[in-house]
């Protein structure tokens, strides 16, 4: 064996290609490491998350916890992060140069409020430690050798390596490289997305939010999904927390069921409905010659009250002592389970989460290698891993990458 330096190509220059060549150029110092990425620009998505800021991880440091935000994949992942969690990201940053902070839901970004400071540490950790990176060249096609592969580019070039780091995202022609060295690929669908609702009890409130609602979501196929959290109306519907939840874990049955179903709302989950009738009726006691309207005895927004005791039928002027049983049924019926159609989906800020990929049980994660194609290693979105929104997709793209640059050397 001739003891020329390893060579290692990764195919993609974006959060799981950078994170991977950097992991591995710094673990293998004599392996040749080169990036080569089809667009002009790096890192493109890490420049525009979380609007400009970067959300690079989340404050979730137990393996157990931290799977369950990963609508596919979760399983998966469990022994890749006991081996590299948001922590291990953290203290990586800190010894880079780069201080994050923590927001009150758990989301972690860089102390500067710049997405910025982590594309300039990525470039700059990916010179120190000997990474060659090229950019406008896309791939035409990959053959493997025995050993190693040769790489056609667009240009008519070729470029060979001993091994082959493929972390090219969603991208359509990422999955038939993918393919064309063995893997199967589950079609991918957008994961992160806000519902299109249009409804009367809606109009006129975009911007208005409810801190802690229960939605659970039947898709026009009868599949269903329940999820927790602050929700927001919009100009076109309905987005927030739950609602992206909702769209993630039900992103293939929404997809299959042309993005139509049902949304049944539960505005005040921390009340069990006997509670919240009871409490409606203390305050017809209390307050019987008060106008329903502006006299809102839970925590919901002002003008969303206003809207739900109008769509019970109560008008402006009703008081609390002319509030019928019939009236009061409907009340409470709109307020823990009102139903509202959902005719579509929105975008949600760039929209670019994807659910499919490169199946799972073809790829090592104790060290990301292809198990039908040696020497080929995936990591990131190529893979058919996704998380919620709040940092956990990032997360699982330096987790793979970290693996597979640990090993690929």
């Amino acid at each position: 064996m001739s003891s020329r330096p390893l060579k290692v190509l990764v195919i993609g220059g974006g959060a799981a290609g950078f994170f991977g060549a950097i992991a591995c150029a710094e673990a293998h110092p004599h392996a040749q490491v080169m990036l080569i990425e089809a667009g002009r620009q790096l890192l493109p998505k890490v420049r525009i998350s979380g609007g400009g800021r970067c959300n690079v991880t989340h404050a979730c440091f137990d393996p157990a916890v931290l799977t369950q935000y990963y609508p596919r994949g979760g399983k998966a992942l469990r022994g890749a992060f006991t081996r590299f969690q948001p922590r291990d990201m953290i203290a990586w940053l800190d010894q880079h140069g780069v201080e994050l902070k923590t927001e009150p839901d758990g989301r972690m970004f860089p102390t500067t409020d710049d997405s910025e400071t982590i594309v300039d540490c990525f470039i700059h950790a990916a010179k120190a430690a000997g990474v060659e990176i090229r950019t406008g060249v896309p791939v035409a096609g990959i053959t493997r050798l025995d050993p190693g592969f040769e790489v056609a580019l667009k240009s008519g070039q070729t470029l060979s390596c001993d091994r082959l780091l493929l972390t090219t995202g969603s991208s359509p022609q990422g999955y038939q490289l993918a393919k064309q060295l063995g893997h199967q690929v589950a079609p991918p669908v957008p994961s992160l997305f806000t519902f299109n609702v249009s409804d009367p009890r809606l109009h006129d409130l975009a911007g208005v939010s409810a801190s802690s609602v229960r939605v659970r979501l039947r898709t026009a196929n009868g599949e269903q999904f329940e999820q927790s959290g602050p929700l927001l109306i919009t100009h076109w519907g309905l987005s927030g927390p739950a609602v992206l939840k909702l769209s993630a874990w039900g992103a293939r049955a929404l997809h299959d069921s042309r993005y139509q179903g049902t949304l049944q709302i539960n505005w005040l989950p921390q009340y069990k409905l006997e509670a919240l009738r009871e409490q409606l009726l203390a305050v017809k006691s209390q307050l019987p010659r008060k106008a329903i309207a502006p006299n809102c005895p839970v925590l919901l927004p002002r003008r969303l009250w206003e809207r739900l005791i109008a769509s019970a039928g109560i008008t402006e002027t009703t008081r609390w002592a002319e509030l019928s049983n019939k009236a009061l049924n409907q009340l409470l019926q709109e307020l823990t389970q009102g139903s509202y159609i959902v005719k579509g989906k929105g975008a949600f800020k760039e929209e670019f989460v994807t659910c499919g990929g490169a199946s799972l049980k073809e790829v090592d994660f104790k060290t990301m290698e292809s198990r039908c194609c040696p020497g080929l290693y995936l990591a990131g979105e190529i893979l058919d891993i996704d998380g919620v929104t709040g940092g956990f997709n990032f997360q699982s793209a330096w987790t793979t990458a970290w693996l597979a640059g640990q090993a690929i050397g």
